[in-house]
């Protein structure tokens, strides 16, 4: 999650680094995570985390720009899919806008806390599976990262070592075609955040974009030359069929989804990442969009 802006330097990592053996002392080696009261609920967080962990335990709350442009989308009676569903620190508050979350995460340390999480504060309207969202049934080498669990993601095509600067550990998980593993499901409303990943998630679930209303999707150049070594019109041709066009909340831009492929490409060549670009099916977006700021 939010991988651009957290890419630090070599000592930055040395001195998280320092930071994690310093919590481990003082906590005891056998904390395996904290109790967070934030706005986005009870939340267990990772003792090492440093990017979603620390901004709960900080801030008191994490991705409220998100959650107010999802609520914007959402009516009660709604399906939410959120791939890369992480801690939960999202799916869990958002929970509360719509009939059901379908919540994909892959990391299996990830995912022991998302389901807690969502135990701890009583959201029975949430389905958790775990699983690498791709576009063919496969099993994936995956980088599980320490400092920044948000980013834990695929074996990048490109190994860039910033990747590795945390000393990740590489396991191995299970991948699928999500229209697979959710076979006649329908959802309106899709957030997708999984670090490089997103292309080929998006191969392997052409038959759930048909139906869906809205799809928020992270745009990370970084992770596009080297998670996945895709060009960006590898990376919208999934997305086009199926939208009439798209928003990118940091620029207030708005334009038809023919002009997609063509804004974004200046987005890479500049390294400029988003949050999530909105893509729309109806061809129009919430008013107050606009009025929520980055």
């Amino acid at each position: 999650m939010h991988f651009h802006r957290l890419i630090p330097t070599r000592f930055g990592h040395f001195a998280l680094n320092c930071l994690r053996g310093l919590k481990r002392i003082v906590l005891g080696r056998h904390t395996e995570a904290l109790l967070i009261r934030s706005r986005n609920g009870l939340l267990l967080v990772d003792v090492a985390d440093q990017n979603v962990g620390r901004h709960l335990a900080y801030e008191g709350e994490y991705g409220g720009l998100e959650i107010e442009r999802l609520r914007a989308c959402l009516s009660a009676n709604d399906n939410l899919l959120i791939v890369g569903a992480h801690i939960g620190a999202i799916a869990i508050p958002i929970s509360r806008y719509c009939r059901s979350v379908t919540a994909i995460e892959a990391n299996p340390r990830t995912f022991q806390l998302l389901q807690m999480n969502i135990s701890i504060n009583r959201r029975e309207n949430i389905r958790t599976i775990q699983i690498a969202a791709s576009d063919k049934p496969e099993e994936l080498e995956f980088l599980a990262n320490t400092l920044n669990s948000g980013g834990s993601k695929r074996m990048p095509v490109v190994r860039d070592p910033i990747y590795f600067l945390d000393s990740p550990e590489v396991t191995k998980v299970r991948a699928e075609c999500l229209d697979n593993i959710l076979k006649g499901k329908r959802f309106e409303v899709i957030f997708m955040d999984i670090e490089g990943s997103e292309y080929f998630a998006l191969r392997g679930m052409g038959e759930i974009l048909s139906h869906a209303e809205w799809l928020f999707v992270e745009f990370v150049p970084h992770h596009l030359r080297n998670v996945s070594n895709v060009t960006v019109e590898e990376f919208v041709r999934p997305i086009k069929p199926h939208f009439t066009s798209f928003f990118v909340p940091s620029r207030k831009f708005t334009g038809s989804i023919d002009r997609c492929c063509d804004t974004l490409q200046a987005m890479y060549e500049r390294d400029q990442s988003e949050d999530g670009v909105i893509f729309s099916k109806s061809g129009s977006f919430p008013e107050n969009f606009l009025a929520v700021q980055d």
